[in-house]
């Protein structure tokens, strides 16, 4: 059987659904998702707040993340340990953001079976409809093992 990883989060993560964050992709360790342009998601400068950004772009390294590893949440929490942003411009209209997980799945699944909490690597582009980086994120994420 499939996972939706897109629907998946999105069920698990409220807030994401509050958003109107949607998928367009999601395979591989790869994950592709929007928010719209919605002024009740606007700062005071007109562009989404930086708040929206950083759930955007966490919705996404999240979906990369499960598509590789949803099949161990029987045994393990996958949880955010560390979260770098930087704002590069002024992000106007509706924003895209690509996520690409930076680790071996074996690698990975190794320390995990051995009982330890293995940590990787998202790295995250946020682009407007021009296809312009405004942002770029590192999310560091850990399996925490079940006990």
């Amino acid at each position: 059987m499939t996972t939706d990883v897109g629907a998946l989060l999105l069920e698990t993560v409220p807030f994401a659904r509050t958003l109107g964050i949607t998928f367009d992709s999601v395979a591989d360790g790869v994950a592709v998702c929007r928010v719209a342009d919605r002024p009740d998601l606007r700062n005071h400068v007109g562009g989404p707040h930086a708040g929206a950004l950083f759930t955007l772009a966490e919705s996404a390294s999240g979906a990369a993340m499960l598509s590789l590893f949803a099949d161990q949440l029987s045994r393990a929490t996958p949880l955010v340990t560390v979260s770098t942003v930087k704002y590069l411009k002024l992000a106007l209209g509706e924003i895209v953001a690509t996520a690409h997980v930076r680790a071996d799945r074996a690698a990975v699944l190794e320390l995990l079976d051995a009982g330890k909490r293995p940590t990787f690597e998202v790295a995250v582009e946020l682009r407007n409809a021009d296809g312009v980086v405004v942002s770029e994120l590192t999310v560091d994420w850990t399996l925490r093992p079940n006990r």
